[in-house]
Parts: structure tokens; sequence; C-alpha cells
């Protein structure tokens, strides 16, 4: 039986580096749980990535996909294929939208979407065929949709970026008015940001951008690769802002663990033509039939309903714990902030910074945890998120000042130090980080200290 470490090295002889992966091996999957090649259980708080909205190997997904694959694997688009034509009616039946396109992919869907709204453009909008797009907005990493992101640190390593894309701020109606010239063809946001931080549009925002494109006629693209399938508490996450686009994009848990991918437009803007677009396996018949099995479970059992309960559950507990301490969430005023800096200084540093650290705990909190965890043999109630806090807003002001190694300072020892340690390399692996009380040396220089530290 091949080891987990085994597997990790041929990851390493074989696989091109583009992940950094947790050190399990996963082998099997059931409902909200996987097991690796050890035999250890895991609650998947992952999901796949937002795409095993129903579980993993759920019964109905499953077993439509065994009976398709005893039939038919792949034939191509040159022909009519079952599957793909119910789950394309499916889409239609329960969305806004009268067409559909499968892809493999969400950001392939969203490739499809921007070609669609540019022959739409081309025909509708004297030849226009530039996309306006928000920042902190992911729509995908090839290099169409990089340049359609508004994250420069997707963008700057891939430099030139394709032509055509404007990236405004986000939720600013104004900045979209300004950016929209006589050359845009269409509008292209999410419905609510993903990877740019869980970012819900102001009441308004949606129904802003509907309005401005109708008074142009200008496409509105919703991407709803992750809002989609059930994860707002609806079908669609537009249905819970009440605006309709014109185009949408969707994936992820439309195949419930199969790659598959779609993007849907209604008559009025249903402008492509054969040769205009294609694909090979885009609407194959085994990952439609697993697609039309995962949407019609989903509605027939109203899975968006019971994801919305479950989210007023959350909120409602997470507002008694915020009710019953305030004083976690509110922030420090300016004053206490500055008492704060002069401590820091009265202590002999020859700096001091105060940085915000929200931003800093969304992007490391999570790995530094699991490092934590993992020391720890298990994940505790209270996981300290200081650390990575601390080391995240450091981070900058270390390489600025080509620092290689990071002083922990002489309070505490043993785990608190070791902790301190998996946050730092965790985030920076080539930092060293010292640790007074587990230098042999110095607890030796100062034994009574170390005995009371």
């Amino acid at each position: 039986m091949t080891s987990a470490a085994e597997w990790k090295e041929k990851e390493s002889q074989y696989y091109i580096h583009t992940f950094n992966r947790q050190p399990m091996v996963i082998e099997r999957g059931e409902g909200v749980r996987v097991w690796d090649t050890e035999g250890k259980e895991y609650l998947d708080f992952t999901a796949g990535l937002a795409v095993n909205n129903l579980g993993h190997c759920h019964p109905a997904v499953t077993e439509a996909i065994q009976q398709q694959a005893a039939t038919l694997m792949q034939t191509s688009n040159l022909f009519y294929t079952i599957p793909q034509l119910e789950l394309a009616e499916a889409l239609v039946e329960n969305s806004c939208m009268d067409k559909v396109f499968f892809s493999n992919s969400g950001v392939e869907a969203n490739e499809g979407a921007v070609k669609l709204a540019r022959k739409y453009g081309r025909l509708h909008r004297n030849g226009a065929q530039d996309i306006i797009t928000v920042l902190n907005s992911f729509h995908g990493r090839t290099l169409g949709m990089i340049a359609a992101t508004g994250q420069p640190a997707y963008q700057q390593a891939w430099l030139p970026l394709a032509e055509g894309y404007t990236n405004v701020p986000y939720e600013d109606l104004d900045a979209i008015r300004e950016a929209t010239t006589d050359q845009t063809c269409a509008i292209m946001v999410e419905v609510l940001q993903g990877e740019g931080g869980v970012n819900v549009p102001t009441e308004g925002y949606l129904k802003g951008l509907r309005e401005w494109c109708d008074e142009n006629n200008i496409l509105l693209i919703f991407d709803e690769v992750q809002t989609g399938m059930g994860r707002l508490g609806s079908l669609w996450g537009y249905e819970r802002f009440d605006v309709e686009p014109d185009v949408m994009t969707s994936a992820k848990g439309l195949g419930n663990g199969v790659p598959i991918g779609a993007f849907m437009c209604k008559d009025s803007c249903d402008v492509l033509e054969p040769g205009d677009h294609g694909s090979t396996f885009g609407g194959n018949v085994l990952t439609t039939a697993a697609g039309n099995a995962t949407v019609r479970y989903m509605v027939e059992n109203d899975i968006p309903g019971h994801a919305r309960k479950m989210g007023e559950y959350l909120e409602s507990k997470l507002e008694e714990m915020r009710a019953a301490r305030p004083d976690v969430v509110k922030g420090p005023d300016e004053e206490s902030l500055d008492a704060v800096k002069e401590r820091m200084l009265g202590s002999g540093a020859e700096s001091a910074q105060i940085v915000q650290g929200q931003d800093a705990l969304a992007e490391a909190g999570l790995k530094v945890v699991q490092s934590q965890a993992r020391y720890e043999g298990g994940y505790w109630n209270t996981t300290g998120i200081a650390r990575p806090i601390t080391v995240s807003a450091m981070l900058p002001e270390i390489e600025a000042q080509d620092i290689g190694v990071l002083f922990h300072g002489a309070t505490g020892r043993g785990n608190d130090q070791v902790r301190f340690q998996l946050a730092a390399n965790t985030l920076q692996p080539s930092l060293h980080v010292y640790a007074p009380w587990r230098d042999p040396e110095f607890v030796q220089q100062f034994p009574r200290q170390a005995a009371d530290a």
C-alpha cells in the first residue's frame, strides 16, 4: 500500500507545483465527511471549493453517473443527446434564462458569455466590444478572465493583459457610469463577491446596474459560478436581490463534483450561430446527466430553502455571541491606539506600527489555524488568531527591511512559542523565529527567569 508520504513525493516529482496542499491524501468522501489514506475522518468545510452542494457522492448523482457511464460516455455536439437537452430544459425552467450553452468549467462559461456580449455589441451597439467589471472580483484564471478579474495580485505576473476590460470600484454606480463609453457592450459582476471577501452588495446596487444597462442597451452579465445552485438560499443568487440579468454563468455546484459549466442568456441576446462557439467536451452526456440529477434533486427537495434556514440560524447565533460580548466586536478608538503605540516605544522598541488586522486574518487565518491544529492533534474550541494577524501585519515590514530573524520575545514558553513559530513559518517558510525560552544556552544563562516565565 502506497503511504501518504509516497503520494506526496509523487506530487513533487510529477505534478506542476501550482497548489500549496494540505498534508492529507484524501481517498474517500460521503456526505459532509472525507477520509484520508490513513483512515482519518474529517468534516469537509470546503465542499470541493463550493462544488459539492449536495455532499460527497450523493446517491441521486452517483446513480445517474453510473447509469450513463454504462450507456454512453461521449459522442459530440454534432448530434442530439438526451442528457444535454434535459439539463438545458431544467435550467431554463428554473431560471429567468431562455437558452443554454454548456462548457467544462466556470471560467470557460465566463469566456463564452463575453464572446456572446461582444457579438451582441457588434450587432446592436455599433460594434461595441468593451466589458466593465469591478475591483475585488474573480472571474477565473484564463488570460481573458484575469483581465476581467479586478485584483492586481492575479494580473501582474501575466502582463500584458487582454484588451477591452475596465475594472472600476465595487458598488460605485458613478464609476460605472463614468467608465461607460460608446464601446461598452456589457457589465459583468458577481451577484455577491466570493474570492474578494464575501462582499454583499448594498440595497439598490444591482438594481442600479440593471437600470443603467437598460438605459444604454448594455448587457448585464451575472457571474453565478459560486453564488448559484442554492448557496444564497435560492437556486440562483439574483433571486435574492430581485434583479434579472441578460446573461448568467454557472459551474461549481452544477455537477456536484463533475466538471461542468454553462452560460445562459435571454432570447433578446441569443446572437451566437453555428461556428461562433464550440466545445469538444462541453455538454458531454456524462457531465450533463450528473448536472440534471443535481438540479432536479435540488429543486424537488428544496435544498436552497434548507440552506436559507441554516443561514438564518447561523446568523442568529452569531448575533447572540456579538450581543453577549460587544467588547470583542467594538474596535479601539484612536486615543487608545496612540496609548498602545506609546507603550510600545516606551518598552525600547525603535519603531511602532499599528495596522488593521481584518484583511490579514481573512488572508492567513485558515492556513495558520490548520497548521496549529496539526500541532495540537485536533481543532480546539478556542484557537488563537492573534498570532497569524500579528505575523501577517509584520511581513511587509520584514521584507522591506530585509529581516531574516523574527524574535518571539521573552514571554511565554513551550507551546506558546511553538504556535508562534508555526504561524510565522506557515506564512513565510524562510523566516527564522528565535524563541529564547527554547534556546538551551539562554535558559542556562537565565535559569531563574526561565523557570518563572
